[in-house]
């Protein structure tokens, strides 16, 4: 690399590792008072577990072993010991992602998981779903090789609708079952604490997501046209998230006759959720219909757990989970040239379908058997009396907000 994409490469890779303090400030802006620093601790857990799994054997693993390798071998390179400045970049810049992903998750479980038992999750979740699937879409995988070995348009995923949010709001679907309801689990009873929290961490996760979007691209030059792809992936990038706010206020207001402005944060993270896969693949025309779907249709699924029973406390299925599959087969219909609407046919939604089911389906199973296992063996959730009078100075020995001396 140049020293201009070295330096933008650095730059990206902060940005991205921001968005996950960023996602903590959201997530406990969203709980309880006396569940704040758990919340956020499980943020912080990912960024060093996942980090340090990520050095010694996760990015070896997400650089794939050919089409049909389930992923690359963790011991080629152990440790990056021999990796070059180029690759110890890339390498460091892929963390990043594999660290907000697991961070992700965490969403689901709020108000009442151990952090012990969390940790031990994010490992191994991390090790057997996050490296391989990473590999699977952007090393020398299955998804990555798709077009050339079944004759129809590749899969497109250009940031992370499969590998980040399908996967993430998978394996949080499957926590919230192992897991169970809250105390008093009901619409309404659970009020976010803290609003300015989780209007900080969305606008953090904003910031941010110009690194996650245009990142590599900027760096690396992907796409080939590396100039026009970044002007079409940032402009995407804002315009998807802008028109998602109005997308997501607009439903509620119509709803419940208001528009909250977490309903406004959480708009901006559906936009920025959905148009990850696409940043890229779309006019920007289609990025602004696609966003102001994924706010309106977000907002509207959140409501499922309500009518389904599960108790996704922090809307990551709603959110990620949805916005994700929206962001991921929306490319079927208007990705720019092989969209079923934009000069293309079928073949591109096929591709995008397999994709997004075969990732959703494979980390909601590995997440439930890991998640079942350890709570029948250590258990995964604290007691319900720790969880009535806050897990923060149970689990952690700290309050989030000394109101006295």
């Amino acid at each position: 690399m140049d020293s201009g994409n070295l330096a933008w490469s650095v730059a990206a890779t902060a940005l991205v590792l921001f968005m996950t303090p960023g996602v903590a400030f959201f997530y406990g802006g969203l709980v309880k008072a006396k569940s704040v620093v758990s919340m956020m601790m499980l943020s912080f857990g990912a960024m060093g577990l996942i980090g340090v799994l990520w050095i010694l054997f996760g990015f070896n693993m997400s650089l794939g072993g050919g089409t049909f390798a389930f992923s690359g071998n963790p011991f080629v390179d152990f440790g990056l010991a021999a990796a070059d400045s180029d690759t110890l970049v890339g390498a460091t810049y892929g963390a990043t992602f594999a660290i907000i992903t697991v961070a992700l998750i965490s969403g689901a479980i709020a108000d009442r998981a151990k952090f012990g038992a969390w940790m031990i999750f994010a490992g191994i979740w991390a090790t057997v779903v996050y490296f391989p699937v990473a590999a699977w879409v952007w090393g020398d995988g299955w998804i990555f090789n798709w077009g050339d070995n079944t004759g129809l348009p590749g899969v497109i995923d250009y940031a992370g609708g499969t590998a980040v949010h399908i996967n993430a709001g998978a394996a949080a679907l499957a926590l919230a079952l192992v897991l169970g309801k809250r105390v008093g689990f009901q619409k309404g009873i659970h009020k976010p604490h803290n609003v300015p929290l989780v209007m900080l961490g969305a606008a953090i996760l904003w910031f941010g997501w110009f690194g996650f979007n245009a990142g590599a691209e900027g760096t690396f030059g992907l796409l080939g046209t590396e100039d026009q792809a970044v002007g079409t992936i940032v402009i995407n990038t804002l315009g998807a998230t802008a028109a998602a706010i109005l997308g997501w206020t607009l439903v509620e207001k119509l709803k419940d006759g208001k528009a909250t402005s977490v309903g406004a944060a959480s708009g901006a993270v559906a936009g920025l959720v959905a148009i990850t896969p696409a940043c890229a693949a779309l006019a920007p025309g289609w990025a602004l219909l696609l966003g102001v779907i994924a706010g309106a249709v977000c907002a509207l699924a959140i409501e499922l757990k309500w009518k389904l029973g599960y108790d996704d406390s922090l809307d990551v299925v709603g959110v990620h989970l949805v916005g994700g599959v929206l962001g991921t087969l929306y490319l079927g219909f208007f990705a720019t040239g092989t969209g079923l609407f934009t000069g293309g046919d079928a073949g591109q939604l096929i591709s995008q379908t397999v994709a997004a089911f075969a990732v959703l389906i494979y980390s909601f199973v590995v997440a439930f058997v890991i998640g079942f296992a350890i709570e029948k063996t250590i258990g995964f959730r604290v007691k319900n009396e720790d969880e009535i009078a806050g897990i923060d100075t149970v689990v952690h020995g700290e309050e989030g907000y000394a109101l006295v001396d």
